[in-house]
């Protein structure tokens, strides 16, 4: 159970509008955040749990509400995890995401129900504009506002408008859960902040409080000079690289999770986060990992 000094807030002003865009989804986060804040005075502390391109939205707004630590500079995001700002003038504590697709959609392999077939993924990324809008161009890193680089990509750094890298830096912990397999919708390498080379070996791991947790990882942050150069195994182009990059310049843990076993496995990308009760009762054991493990 949650201890009853934790508020939490189910966010609503996205719902049904999620075509709109990264950005114009996490202005929205950040003005509903303002606005709990605002009813609520008492509080001191933030975190935030987003399943899916809810992820990137909540990474957007936390850049928008940033605040750098009084003394510090904005520019100097460096692996020291000491050195941290606010959110919302509140304290950072854990940022996790759930089955988010952090290096975008357009890789191979990284939405899993276009069959991992090259022609049919860069058709996709031609024509998903027509589908999912907005929120499709930023997906498949095919934006180009105003001549600006693909907007997950400045939001893996620091840039004049926000302080993207910083303020993701701020929080105690960010945690990456992730389907090793089943989910249709978002693929384990892009969830999981990983090149294909980096993706562990899970099918004998066997975890009986956690069931469907098939193994953890906790990944120290680097510095840009310790990055290794692509190869060919890793199924990233360079804009994809720059991302895993970028993201790796901050520490994680990394959950990932697999429901093979499961009769509801085909539906993996909502039952990581038991989005019915009842149909996705499976996995509970994933939110009860999430929730012994958080930090008040």
């Amino acid at each position: 159970m949650i201890p009853d000094k934790v508020f939490v807030h189910c966010s609503e002003r996205n719902a049904a509008k999620t075509l709109d865009g990264v950005d114009v989804m996490g202005d929205r986060l950040a003005a509903e955040v303002l606005d709990v804040i605002k009813r609520n005075p008492s509080l001191r502390k933030i975190s935030f749990v987003s399943h899916s391109v809810g992820g990137l939205v909540a990474r957007y707004a936390i850049g928008k509400l940033y605040t750098p630590p009084k003394g510090g500079s904005e520019d100097d995001v460096s692996t020291n995890d000491e050195s941290k700002g606010t959110i919302a003038d509140l304290e950072p504590i854990n940022f996790i995401t759930v089955a988010t697709p952090h290096l975008g959609s357009r890789g191979n392999k990284q939405v899993p129900f276009l069959f991992g077939v090259p022609a049919i993924e860069s058709l996709a990324g031609r024509v998903i504009h027509l589908i999912f809008r907005r929120t499709g161009r930023h997906l498949f890193l095919t934006d180009n506002d105003e001549g600006k680089p693909p907007l997950l990509k400045r939001m893996v750094e620091d840039t004049e408008e926000f302080c993207f890298l910083s303020a993701l830096r701020s929080f105690e912990r960010r945690v990456a859960y992730s389907n090793v397999c089943y989910d249709h919708i978002v693929g384990w390498r892009t969830s999981s902040i990983r090149r294909n080379s980096e993706l562990p070996k899970w099918e004998n791991m066997v975890n009986e409080k956690y069931p469907h947790v098939v193994y953890e990882e906790r990944c120290k942050a680097y510095d840009k000079e310790f990055f290794e150069p692509i190869t060919e195994n890793d199924g990233l182009d360079e804009l994809e690289e720059e991302l895993v990059n970028g993201l790796s310049r901050l520490s994680w843990e990394k959950v990932d999770i697999s429901f093979h076993n499961s009769s509801t496995k085909f539906a993996a990308h909502s039952v990581i986060q038991v989005k019915d009760r009842s149909a996705h009762s499976d996995g509970a054991d994933v939110i009860q990992h999430m929730v012994d493990h958080f930090i008040l």
